[in-house]
């Protein structure tokens, strides 16, 4: 039987407009072993969302105004330092994204931590099944992504886009700063893999709020289509000045 090692990990949620599902999500997180600590980063919202959490006892980061999701990932990556430094997390501590409409099921992220725990993996990123309502729609980015992480590094991602995501010390180190906007996952992927440490996706029973298909939603897809383009861009002009 294979043990898992004991492992201090930090979660990091970011969230916008979303309290009618953060507090499930706090909770669904904290069942998971090894979390020494809840940060939520409010990204500029116009509802409870940062209130509740502190209810929930998170550690809540709170942007005025919208930054967008990489901004907030490493709004919470600052927090986790600050934590480092002032003695409640150790340099080893490894951060767990998750995405803060998870609700209950955000537990199940747990199992992204093993393989990190065990050295299977620097990054562990979580597949999820169908969603529940989906319309699809995604088809043109995530292709976009897959190909784009392919033509890069040689690895064919099922999911590029997952935002559930545990990274080792290392792999933080390798990925941060991280890409723009919505480009931050394949910025990840690609830098992670650069740096010559290894990832794994891991199956997670996962259920989240589905984007439409009304115009807020259009439009939201082409900002991520925009992001995970320029996030390629940037890597690509890199290997081209670096072999220059």
């Amino acid at each position: 039987m294979t043990t898992t090692p004991p492992m201090s990990v930090a979660v990091v949620i970011p969230a916008k407009d979303e309290s009618a599902r953060i507090a499930e999500t706090i909770r669904g997180v904290r069942t998971i072993p090894g979390v020494s600590a809840v940060v939520v980063v409010d990204d500029g919202s116009a509802d409870g969302t940062a209130a509740i959490a502190a209810r929930e006892g998170a550690e809540v980061v709170r942007h005025v105004r919208n930054h967008g999701k990489a901004d907030a990932m490493m709004s919470g990556l600052g927090r986790v330092n600050g934590l480092r430094r002032v003695g409640r997390l150790d340099d080893s501590t490894s951060v767990l994204f998750v995405d803060a409409d998870l609700e209950a099921s955000a537990q199940a992220v747990g199992a992204l931590v093993g393989p990190v725990a065990r050295g299977e993996a620097d990054l562990t990123i979580a597949t999820l099944p169908r969603q529940q309502g989906s319309a699809g729609g995604h088809g043109l980015v995530v292709g976009l992504a897959r190909r784009g992480i392919e033509e890069l590094t040689g690895w064919s991602p099922q999911q590029p886009l997952s935002g559930m995501r545990c990274l080792s010390p290392a792999a933080i180190d390798a990925a941060t700063p991280f890409a723009r906007g919505w480009g931050v996952e394949v910025g990840m992927t690609v830098d992670v893999l650069d740096a010559g440490l290894t990832i794994l996706e891991v199956p997670c029973d996962l259920q989240h709020r589905v984007t439409g298909t009304d115009w807020r939603s259009q439009v939201h897809r082409a900002a991520q289509y925009r992001d995970v383009a320029l996030a390629l861009g940037v890597r690509r002009l890199r290997r081209r000045l670096g072999a220059d």
